[in-house]
Parts: C-alpha cells; structure tokens; sequence
C-alpha cells in the first residue's frame, strides 16, 4: 500500500496513478509493495528530521527511512516541497517531473541503488529516468 500524507498545504495530484508507476518501478526491479508512505513537508520540517535523526545540519529534498524486509518493500520518503520547487527551477525542469524524479530516488534507494559515488549517482540517474520513461499520464 502506498499511502501519501502532508505536513503542510501540498496536495499531490493523480495519486492513483503514481501510485501506479511507483508499483510498476518496484516490481520492474524484481521487489514487491508492503507499505510505503510519503510526507511531504517544508524545508524546515525536513531540516530537523536531518538533524535529529542524521546529524545533518543541511537542507536536502528528501529522507528515506528504510524497513524493507528481504524484497518486500517498506518505508517513509520525507519529501521537501520548497527543496523541489527550487530545485526544478535551478534544473530547469516542470515542478512535477522534479517531484516525480525525487519520487521514484526513495524507491530506488530501496531498491539498492546508491548515490554517494559518482559511478553509484550515474547509475542512479540512469534508473530515475528509466522510471520517469514508465509514467503513462501527465
């Protein structure tokens, strides 16, 4: 089950239907869906998540806590809406591809995929955009 809540005004829309491609993208990648919640929230908001749970003192566009089990998919993704608004604006993309492309970074976190290399955040690029290329709507 996929479940999406707010900490502030954001209201995401089609959730059916990401809900949709965000199964497609786990079971692509030979995973299934437990549970998996999204909350989206300021910078603020996620800034002391960062700093309480990560020791981070940093502004970030998403958190993932992961309880995955074997293959079987669980989790909280921690989404900064400011973070992605701002970012899509810096990367020059539409707010919801950016949003999207965070969307589908959680899960593939989950997944095993890593970023803290640069060969680890090619490849991490690679797969949200083989994702975002499995979306029918919009």
């Amino acid at each position: 089950m996929i479940e999406f809540y707010s900490e502030n005004n954001f209201d995401l829309s089609e959730q059916d239907e990401v809900s949709d491609w965000i199964k497609l993208v786990i079971n692509s990648e030979g995973y299934t869906l437990g549970e998996v919640s999204y909350i989206f929230c300021s910078d603020e908001y996620l800034l002391q998540l960062n700093e309480d749970f990560l020791n981070h003192d940093t502004l970030t566009d998403i958190i993932s806590f992961d309880y995955s089990l074997g293959k079987e998919i669980n989790g909280e993704i921690y989404i900064s809406i400011d973070r992605v608004t701002e970012n899509s604006s810096l990367y020059k993309v539409p707010f919801l591809e950016e949003l999207h492309r965070v969307i589908i970074h959680g899960i593939l976190h989950y997944c095993g995929y890593k970023d803290k290399t640069d060969e680890e955040a090619t490849l991490m690029r690679q797969k949200e955009n083989e994702a975002l290329s499995k979306r029918n709507f919009l």
